[in-house]
């Protein structure tokens, strides 16, 4: 699903940048064709960074946990403004190093300068002040910037009418600067970044998806594609059996450390949007069974199972991520099917009686989805949209 015209976006990376604000806006770019290059000054294409999960756990400020390890894949000092359309800065308290790094203030203002949109979220607004970008401007940010932001001139905006976390949802956008409290509001992050940028999103009638997830789910499977569908303009739900609405499941970070499997850290906190007996397949259009931990659980759960089988007799539009293919392999649903697999799934989907795509990191069969895992994320947003009769034209 790629772009009339080819667009290209640069993210400014760093140790510690939060993980949802560099991973997201990547994949779902790359998802509908847009280059997406990822610097860090004194890295080089092929190094690493290390990512931080910031989240509320039960203490007066938010937590920082290790993330999944971020590759690069460009070289800081060969970037030009003019060869982008969009810069994004996430979050993260690699802002702070940045802030007084002269070769990183150059390259924000030179966009700014440019009049090209600059995206930022929770901290990353403290490049803007220190590049004296934000006199006169209205700016959102997570709430301890309010200080940074005014004494630089700008104007403090925050969103009216929050009381619980389903209520944060906004993205600010004055001019070329596009800012958010954080992560929570990427949906409308990502549209607003979509249309600074040009683009338009098509869609014969509004689409539900459906979420199917339980506690360790894997933190980017989840997140990822539900975000991208919220920004696509799609009603999107996250449901587990066991949980009511406002509830919360441990997500799971999967990541390749240099073992002979992944390492397991703890992720973000998902937050339950349905409850479970309010839900009727005939109000979605697709089920998604993230992998992770969690289909572990759901196979032990038949109304799970029953749930899977129930989108299937409807002729829904079903997809699985990594794990995820262990339910759908226990509902039955992969049966004479093309699938995509990685190591964990293989044996339980040859045994279900699906043909393994051995070379495809996601492949489609009629109303099937599936992908290997969070590295192909974007293929699996970009072929589940088709499914859906959704794109995205620059």
């Amino acid at each position: 699903m790629g772009s009339v015209v080819e667009k290209s976006v640069l993210i400014i990376c760093g140790d510690y940048m939060e993980d949802y604000e560099v991973m997201v806006p990547f994949q779902v770019l790359k998802a509908f064709g847009v280059r997406v290059d990822c610097v860090s000054p004194d890295k080089l294409p092929g190094d690493k960074c290390i990512t931080a999960i910031h989240d509320f756990v039960g203490f007066e400020l938010y937590s920082e946990f290790p993330g999944h390890l971020f590759t690069l894949n460009s070289n800081f000092d060969k970037v030009k403004a003019e060869c982008y359309d969009a810069l994004i800065i996430p979050g993260g308290r690699f802002t702070e190093l940045l802030s007084v790094d002269d070769r990183v203030l150059s390259v924000v203002k030179g966009f700014a300068d440019a009049g090209k949109p600059i995206a930022t979220s929770c901290h990353s607004q403290l490049l803007l002040a220190a590049a004296g970008l934000l006199k006169g401007k209205k700016c959102s940010a997570f709430p301890s910037m309010k200080p940074v932001i005014e004494l630089a001139g700008g104007i403090w905006w925050e969103q009216p009418g929050i009381t619980s976390v389903f209520d944060i949802t906004a993205c600010l956008k004055d001019g070329n600067i596009l800012s958010a409290i954080g992560w929570p509001v990427h949906a409308e992050y990502l549209k607003t970044l979509f249309e600074s940028m040009g683009a338009r999103i098509h869609a014969s009638k509004t689409k539900s998806v459906l979420f199917l997830c339980g506690d360790y789910v894997e933190d980017y499977e989840f997140n990822v594609p539900f975000r991208a569908f919220q920004a696509l303009g799609c009603k999107v739900d996250a449901v587990t059996p066991s949980k009511k609405k406002g509830e919360t499941c441990a997500t799971a970070i999967h990541d390749d450390e240099g073992a002979q499997i992944f390492s397991e850290k703890r992720g973000h906190n998902l937050v339950i949007t349905a409850n479970w007996s309010d839900i009727c397949v005939h109000d979605y259009d697709c089920l998604v069974v993230p992998g992770g931990r969690s289909p572990e659980l759901l196979v032990m759960n038949d109304k799970a199972v029953d749930l899977v089988k129930e989108f299937a007799e409807k002729n829904r539009v079903i997809a699985g991520i990594g794990q995820g293919q262990w339910l759908l392999a226990a509902a039955g649903v992969l049966k004479g099917k093309r699938c995509a697999s990685g190591h964990g799934t293989k044996v339980m989907v040859k045994m279900s009686g699906a043909q393994v795509e051995e070379s495809k990191g996601c492949a489609s069969d009629g109303g099937l989805v599936t992908a290997i895992g969070w590295p192909a994320l974007p293929s699996f947003i970009s072929e589940l949209s088709k499914l859906l009769g959704l794109s995205l034209d620059f």
